[in-house]
């Protein structure tokens, strides 16, 4: 199967979502649903939240399907970006 990585972002923080490792706990949208709605596409809308908001759910999956990069580092630092798209924070 493709592997598949989906970047979702608010200007700030990046979420990363990598369908293959999902586990649909469901920790996700029961947390935030104002961001994780799997019933509407996109399903991660990361403006319905603060960064903060965001970053404190993301490292609540227990699959490691959901990470997350800070926009500003990635701008800071484009020598780091490596084998990925982006360097992200595992959640």
């Amino acid at each position: 199967m493709k592997d598949i990585t989906k970047h979702y972002s608010n200007g700030e923080v990046t979420v990363v979502w990598k369908p293959m490792l999902c586990q649909h706990s469901a920790k996700c949208f029961t947390g935030l649903p104002e961001v994780f709605d799997p019933r509407v596409r996109p399903w991660i809308t990361p403006e319905g939240a603060t960064t903060a908001e965001i970053i404190l759910q993301v490292k609540k999956c227990p699959s490691g399907a959901l990470s997350f990069f800070m926009n500003e580092d990635v701008n800071e630092h484009p020598k780091d970006i490596g084998g990925n798209e982006y360097d992200a924070y595992d959640a």
